[in-house]
C-alpha cells in the first residue's frame, strides 16, 4: 500500500468546505467523498470557522480575562481566621498537651 504525499489545501478551499459542513445539508462522510479529505479534518475546519466568527464583529465581544485573586492579600483570608484563627488553635492544642 503506498502513502499519498502530504497535501496542503488552500485556505479558499477549507473556507468552502467549512461552510458547506456548517450549512448541514450533507454528511461528514458525504463531504468527504466530495472533496476528498478525511471528515475529522472537515470537522477541525468546522469548529476553526465557528470560532473565529466572533472576532468578525470587533474585539467587543471577547470575554475579559477573570481577575488573579491572591489568597494571602485578601481581606477575608485576614479577617476570617487564617491570621487569628490557626495561631489560636495550636495555643490552646500545645496548652491542653501541657507543652507551654
Amino acid at each position: 500500500m503506498t502513502r499519498r504525499p502530504r497535501r496542503n489545501h488552500s485556505p479558499a478551499l477549507k473556507a468552502k468546505v467549512a461552510v458547506v459542513a456548517i450549512k448541514g445539508e450533507k454528511t461528514l462522510i458525504e463531504l468527504a467523498q466530495d472533496f476528498d479529505v478525511h471528515p475529522n479534518q472537515i470537522k477541525q475546519w468546522r469548529d476553526q470557522l465557528l470560532e473565529g466568527t466572533t472576532g468578525v464583529f470587533g474585539d467587543a465581544t471577547k470575554a475579559e480575562p477573570e481577575p488573579v485573586i491572591d489568597v494571602k492579600t485578601e481581606p477575608h483570608t485576614q479577617s476570617f481566621g487564617y491570621s487569628r484563627l490557626c495561631p489560636t488553635i495550636f495555643v490552646k492544642k500545645a496548652e491542653a498537651l501541657g507543652l507551654q
